[in-house]
């Protein structure tokens, strides 16, 4: 039976909220790097920006609510040579602000980036209107953008920190939530190169963002019944098509889980690869074409199938699957 290359004990692993990750990130940045400047729309707080906003006040741009507006400032920094961090929910940036994003940053390839905060179902009460669920997608379909979904608060430090030497523009998303942290500073963190979790005979999930954790649970779950890899796949774009591949030949059955649309997004992105190199049967976990609602996270998590026993029932259909062809 395989190990998780983490130790999985479900009491031990601390909470935080990404975000706090992030800010972390920036702020270290800010130290290394007097190029890094920061623009946020009026979330300042929220988004954990403060303590750059205070250690760097000639180096921050407050720009309201008015998100448009804060990628073309943005794009204008980038081509003046700075490395611009733009910051606010993700439901507006990149949702409201995509033509600009699409034009300024990405045609321009703009040295941007897009910071979106709050994203997902687990946004909680703030319902459908905060909920992004769609922002990898619309992300990821554009030319030269990198896109990255780190799992938890010290992965978000990393990717911070990592996109910041990355040259064009980039999106990185995370939630609201404290989440468990399963990752250490020692753990290896590439852009574009995939996080293996856990090895498995049978099937492997491929997760990212506070699915990775709950698709190690479900992975516990179903020890002694079924061999159950995890694959951390942390940068959607450009998509580690390698570690699909290999992890395909090794298993022949995949199941992919994020809490975005099922519509687009991480699910998406690998089933492309597999279509393209090396055809299994495949689950995916998402939400399902619709809208979110008010609600506490863990019971939208719940209500939207992106639970753990969703994550079990769906790699016990996709075994059946391959045992059935």
């Amino acid at each position: 039976m395989s190990k998780f290359l983490v130790p999985l004990h479900h009491e031990s692993f601390e909470q935080i909220a990404p975000r706090d990750g992030f800010g972390q990130g920036l702020l270290e940045l800010g130290k290394s790097n007097p190029n890094v400047v920061a623009l946020c729309g009026d979330l300042v707080e929220s988004i954990r920006v403060q303590a750059f906003a205070e250690a760097y006040p000639e180096r921050y741009f407050e720009m309201g609510v008015a998100e448009q507006n804060m990628a073309g400032v943005a794009a204008g920094l980038a081509l003046s040579g700075k490395i611009p961090f733009t910051s606010s929910y993700a439901v507006f940036s990149p949702g409201r602000n995509w033509d600009q994003t699409r034009v300024s940053i990405c045609y321009s390839k703009a040295n941007v980036k897009i910071v979106g905060a709050h994203a997902g179902i687990s946004v909680g009460p703030d319902g459908a209107t905060h909920q992004a669920l769609e922002d990898v997608a619309i992300t990821r379909v554009l030319p030269n953008m990198l896109v990255v979904v780190p799992t938890d608060s010290v992965e978000a430090k990393k990717a911070t920190i990592a996109i910041s030497k990355h040259i064009g523009p980039c999106y990185i998303r995370f939630g609201r939530e404290k989440t468990p942290v399963i990752t250490k500073e020692e753990t290896p963190f590439e852009l574009g190169k995939a996080l293996p979790i856990r090895a498995g005979d049978d099937v492997t999930i491929i997760a990212n963002g506070q699915m990775v954790y709950r698709s190690m649970m479900a992975a516990k779950e179903l020890e002694g019944k079924v061999s159950v890899g995890v694959l951390n796949m942390h940068t959607v774009k450009p998509i580690d098509a390698k570690a699909i591949i290999d992890v395909a030949k090794e298993t022949n059955a995949i199941v992919t889980a994020e809490e975005h649309q099922i519509i687009g997004g991480l699910g998406s992105a690998v089933t492309e690869v597999l279509a393209d190199h090396y055809p299994v049967p495949i689950e995916r976990i998402g939400v399902l074409d619709t809208f979110g609602e008010s609600g506490k996270p863990d019971e939208l998590m719940e209500h939207y199938h992106l639970g753990v026993s969703d994550i079990v029932h769906a790699v016990e259909r996709v075994v059946r699957r391959k045992n059935a062809s």
